[in-house]
């Protein structure tokens, strides 16, 4: 079959993979200038931040066969952070298991989106904002910066929705039965906080997650392997706070996130470099059963990191990857 894939995120690139192997033939389509989504890193005159995803794990044995895979090619490494929980102005440890050791993609977190799409036909700056049917076929309706009016792509014989469950809905109109199961699921937003010192702030941990603060977490980016070197920090807010300041400027943002960073931290040490980046759609409020949604009359189905995937929990790697994998499957 010709498939579209809309989102070349991890779900969406894995699947791509799958079906490719299986003998489909695959376009992706994803409407930002570069892939992986959320496994993104941020590139600036002090190098990389890893301003997405902070690390991942793997639990069960099909996705830890993957990882595998990808250390053995050099794509990834193990995380050797020390992380502690802050209370109350005090470092508690984490906690730790070997059963979860924690990775990061090198020589950032984006470089594994990219290993993944090589061999994959990816349409990047494409936004497909609409389907339609064609006779037994599907067109694409596609937005872009480039052309004033939406431009058509396809016929397809199959669409898959691989981005986040508020973007998906939309999308998936015609096929009444899928829009209306993915309507239940809703990703709050997440702001993420970048910072870059010319100085150490002598803490003796790389990663925190927070209590009583408008951050949920804080890292030491540089701290993972193969990074360079430099006192870089990342933060991300709580998606109570994300959510209620979403639509806050920028600037606004960044001048309170900086507040809580020090205040956490106790550092007076002040950044040589400081940004903002809204991830709009990062964590799923619940997770939809299963592993995926595959409507095989009208061959359209969709995938993400927001289904439990037979997992505790969602917005994981290991969610999106086992997503990805498992409609693959099922188109055959």
């Amino acid at each position: 079959m010709h498939i579209a894939i809309v989102g070349a995120g991890l779900a969406g690139l894995i699947c791509a993979q799958r079906l490719q192997e299986q003998g489909h033939s695959v376009i992706v389509y994803e409407r930002n200038n570069h892939v992986g989504g959320r496994m993104g890193t941020r590139q600036t005159e002090l190098g990389g931040f890893d301003h997405g995803t902070q690390y991942f794990t793997a639990s069960s044995e099909r996705f830890k066969k993957e990882v595998a895979r990808w250390r053995k090619a050099g794509w990834v490494l193990p995380w050797q952070g020390k992380l502690v929980r802050l209370e109350n102005g005090s470092a508690k440890p984490a906690g730790r298991s070997n059963a979860n050791q924690r990775l990061v993609a090198v020589p950032g977190m984006a470089a594994l989106g990219e290993q993944l799409a090589h061999g994959i036909e990816v349409r990047t700056e494409q936004n497909v904002h609409r389907i339609e049917r064609y006779g037994e076929q599907w067109l694409l309706a596609v937005q872009s910066d480039t052309v004033a009016i939406d431009a058509s792509a396809g016929p397809f014989d199959a669409v898959i929705a691989a981005v986040p469950a508020d973007l998906a809905q939309p999308l998936l109109q015609p096929v009444a039965a899928l829009a209306d199961q993915v309507g239940q699921e809703h990703l709050a937003p997440c702001w993420a906080l970048i910072l870059g010192f010319q100085q150490s702030l002598d803490l003796d941990y790389d990663g925190a997650w927070l209590q009583g603060s408008r951050l949920r977490w804080i890292a030491r980016d540089t701290s993972k392997p193969m990074r360079r070197p430099g006192e870089h920090w990342i933060g991300h807010a709580s998606p109570e706070w994300s959510e209620e300041h979403l639509h806050d400027d920028p600037e606004r943002v960044k001048e309170k996130l900086l507040k809580a960073f020090h205040e956490a931290t106790g550092s007076p040490v002040q950044p040589v470099y400081a940004d903002v980046h809204c991830w709009r759609y990062a964590q799923a409020t619940s997770t939809l059963p299963g592993d995926c949604l595959w409507d095989g009359q009208a061959r359209v189905g969709v995938c993400g990191d927001w289904f439990s995937a037979g997992l505790d929990g969602s917005g994981r790697v290991e969610n999106a990857y086992l997503s990805g994998t498992a409609l693959a499957e099922m188109i055959g």
